[in-house]
C-alpha cells in the first residue's frame, strides 16, 4: 500500500491519546514520530521529512495554531490534521482558513483518522506529482468552470487545495453563477471521486418531505409511504452529499442536520436504529449564512459546523472577458444542437456583453443564447438578434482604447520615482475607481485583479 512509506509526525500532549493514535497508524502502515509539546513538534518537524502532521490544537506549552503556522512557514506543503475538542470548532475552523488539510473533533472514530490520514497522504503524492490543471492555459476552464479572469483563477487555486480534503465547504454566491458546479469540481478533486455525487436542493422540497429527502424512511412510516427509500445521505456513502439552498431547510431538521454532521449517523424516518454512513458535506446559499444566523433563521452552531472552508463564487459581471468565453462556448453547444451555422459574436455584441450587468449571471446569458440559437440564422450574432436591455449597453459602452507604448507609459511614471509603492498603488487604483465611477467590479476588471482584492485594499485604506 502506498501509504506504508509515508511519515506522520504525532503532535498530542496526552500520553495516553498519543499511545492510542500511534498503534492505529502503526497497524495501517504507517510510520510514526511522535512530540508531546510545541517545541518538541517544532524540533521534530524542522529534523524529519514528515508529510502529513496530526496536531492537536491544545498544547502546554503553546498554542496549535501557532505551530500551524510556523510549520507552514517552513514547508507550505506539509498537510496539517488539526484536533481539537467538541467545544471548540471556532478553533478548527481558524486552523482551516489558516492552511490546515482537515480537522477531527474529539472523540473521533478509528475510521474517521485513518480516512483523514490516506487522503492527507494521497493529497502530498499528487502534489509531488506535475498537476495538469496547473500548466493549463488561463482560459482553458477548470473541471466545468469557463474562463481565466484573475477573480476565477483565485477560486481555482482555493478548490484545488480544498478539494483533496474532507473538510465542509461552503458555497455563497448569487443565483446562477454556478456553486453546483463548484460543488461537481470540488467532488472531482477529492479523493472521493469514484464516489456518488448527490445534489439536493432544500429550497424545491416541501418542509414536510425534506427530512426523508435527507435521510429517508421506511415503508408505513407517514401517509404515502408505500416502501423503504433511501434518502440522499444514503445515497452519497462514499461521495460527496451536495445540499443547494441550504438557508431554506426547516430549523428542526437543522438539529438533525447538526446531529448527523456530529455522529456520522442518520436514522430514516420510521427507524428505530441509526446506522453510519461516509459522506463529505459542501452546501451553497445564495443568501448571507452570517445575517441568516444574526436574524435567527438558522441555527448558529450548524453554521460553524458547515462555515468550515466558504467559497464565495464572484457574478458574472466581475469575471472580465469569462462572459466573451463563455458565451462563445455556450453559442457552439447550442448551435451544435440546433443545427445552426453560428460561430461567433460579432464585437458590438461582445461590447455589450462586457457592458452589461448580468443580473442573472451565467443562466441569464444561457437564455439569451439559446433563444437566438433556436430562432435566429447566421454565422455571428448580431445585436438585432439579442432583447432590447442589450443594443441600450451597447451604446454606452466606452470605446475601446489602445495600450499606452512602454515607452511612453516609463516616461509618464519617471517623476514618481522615489515615492512610496505602496502610495502608488494607492493612487493608481483610487484613479481608476474614479475613471470606473466608484465600480469596484469594472476597476477590478480594468486592472485584471480580483474585486474582493480591491475591497479588501479599500477597506485598509478606511481603516488606516
Amino acid at each position: 500500500m502506498a501509504a506504508a512509506a509515508s511519515a506522520v509526525l504525532l503532535v498530542e500532549d496526552t500520553p495516553s491519546l498519543s499511545l492510542t493514535y500511534e498503534m492505529l497508524l502503526t497497524r495501517g502502515g504507517y510510520r510514526v514520530e511522535c512530540a508531546f509539546s510545541a517545541a518538541e513538534a517544532l524540533d521534530r518537524h524542522g529534523r524529519g521529512a514528515h508529510r502529513v502532521v496530526l496536531l492537536d490544537l491544545m498544547l502546554p506549552d503553546g498554542d496549535g495554531i501557532d505551530v500551524l503556522r510556523a510549520m507552514r512557514a517552513a514547508d507550505p506543503g506539509v498537510r496539517a490534521i488539526v484536533m481539537t475538542a467538541n467545544g471548540s470548532i471556532n478553533r478548527a475552523v481558524e486552523a482551516m482558513r489558516g492552511g490546515a488539510f482537515d480537522f477531527l473533533v474529539k472523540p473521533f472514530e478509528d475510521n474517521r483518522l485513518m480516512r483523514a490520514v490516506e487522503a492527507a497522504c494521497a493529497s502530498a503524492d499528487d502534489a509531488a506529482a506535475p498537476d495538469p490543471d496547473q500548466a493549463a492555459a488561463p482560459g482553458s476552464g477548470f473541471h466545468g468552470f469557463i474562463g481565466g479572469s484573475a477573480a476565477m483563477r483565485e477560486i481555482y487555486d482555493v478548490l484545488r487545495s480544498v478539494g483533496r480534503s474532507s473538510a465542509t465547504v461552503f458555497v455563497t454566491g448569487e443565483s446562477g453563477t454556478g456553486k453546483e458546479v463548484c460543488a461537481q469540481a470540488i467532488h472531482a478533486l477529492s479523493p472521493r471521486r469514484s464516489g456518488p455525487f448527490v445534489a439536493l436542493n432544500c429550497g424545491a422540497i416541501p418542509h414536510d418531505l425534506l427530512e426523508s429527502e435527507v435521510f429517508g424512511h421506511l415503508k408505513g412510516a407517514f401517509t404515502g409511504a408505500i416502501g423503504d427509500r433511501p434518502g440522499a445521505a444514503a445515497l452519497a456513502d462514499g461521495g460527496t452529499l451536495f445540499l443547494d439552498e441550504i438557508c431554506e431547510m426547516d430549523p428542526d431538521l437543522q438539529t438533525k442536520l447538526l446531529r448527523f454532521l456530529q455522529t456520522s449517523s442518520i436514522q430514516p424516518v420510521g427507524a428505530s436504529t441509526p446506522r453510519k454512513v461516509d459522506v463529505r458535506i459542501v452546501c451553497a446559499t445564495n443568501r448571507d449564512p452570517q445575517a441568516e444566523v444574526e436574524v435567527g433563521r438558522f441555527r448558529a452552531d450548524l453554521f460553524y459546523r458547515l462555515h468550515v472552508v466558504p467559497v464565495h463564487l464572484p457574478p458574472l459581471n466581475a469575471r472580465g472577458r469569462d462572459v466573451i468565453e463563455i458565451a462563445e462556448a455556450l453559442l457552439a453547444d447550442y448551435a451544435r444542437e440546433e443545427g445552426k451555422a453560428f460561430r461567433r459574436l460579432s464585437a458590438p455584441v461582445a461590447a455589450a456583453f462586457l457592458r452589461y450587468r448580468w443580473p442573472g449571471n451565467i443562466r441569464e446569458l444561457q437564455n439569451v443564447l439559446r433563444h437566438v440559437a433556436v430562432l435566429r440564422e447566421g454565422e455571428e450574432v448580431t445585436l438585432g438578434m439579442l432583447p432590447p436591455r442589450f443594443s441600450e449597453a451597447a451604446a454606452v459602452a466606452a470605446p475601446p482604447t489602445a495600450p499606452p507604448d512602454p515607452g511612453d507609459l516609463r516616461a509618464l511614471l519617471r517623476p514618481l520615482v522615489g515615492a512610496p509603492l505602496d502610495q502608488i498603488e494607492r493612487d493608481y487604483i483610487e484613479a481608476t475607481l474614479d475613471a470606473c465611477e466608484g465600480s469596484v467590479p469594472r476597476a477590478a476588471r480594468m486592472l485584471d485583479v480580483s474585486p474582493s482584492t480591491l475591497y479588501r485594499k479599500v477597506e485598509a485604506w478606511r481603516k488606516a
